[in-house]
């Protein structure tokens, strides 16, 4: 458990240092920071795919970097040994972005970027151990036949910044994990 809380905090430490060094134009410590691999997705209008604007348009200039979207931190939440939700709002909260990061081995290895999307992330893997359990005891005999999946608030693990904070509807999605 206290080996858990450690990567956590260390995975929470990596994107905090990601963030910093984009408000710095820091490139070199975000060559340090991303696998050269990065896998990214994006849900979103278009022309808001901002983040991989950042991070893929090679050497800037301050010029450059003034006038790009600026990626300011609400809040930053560490939901698992490998995943870290970044949540932020631009100007007088007309665009909401949720950044959900993976980090292996202290390097960013996956991005999922929601631009003005409402996001919800749910843990399935304790469903996934639950319908394996049924199947098995179908299989022996043991079972009635049927599964039954029992999705609750229990398995949320992570929920965007409340609703009553809009100025209009957004799309929701559902992460799972």
């Amino acid at each position: 458990m206290e080996e858990t809380l450690n990567n956590n905090n260390n995975n929470k430490g990596v994107v905090e240092a990601l963030y910093k060094a984009l408000a710095c134009h820091d490139t070199s410590t975000l060559s340090t920071l991303l696998a050269t691999d990065l896998e990214w997705w994006f849900h979103g209008p278009p022309h808001r795919e901002h983040m991989m604007r950042v991070l893929t348009a090679g050497n800037h200039d301050d010029d450059q970097w003034s006038s790009w979207f600026e990626f300011k931190p609400r809040s930053i939440t560490a939901i698992d040994e490998e995943r870290v939700i970044v949540e932020g709002w631009e100007g007088a909260r007309s665009s909401y972005w949720v950044h959900v990061w993976t980090v292996r081995d202290g390097r960013l290895t996956q991005l999922r970027e929601y631009f003005n999307t409402w996001l919800t992330v749910r843990d399935l893997r304790s469903v996934h151990v639950n319908i394996s359990r049924q199947v098995r005891e179908i299989n022996n005999g043991n079972g009635n036949g049927g599964i039954s999946v029992n999705y609750s608030d229990n398995n949320t693990v992570w929920q965007s910044e409340g609703m009553e904070y809009l100025t209009r509807s957004m799309p929701g999605l559902v992460l799972a994990i």
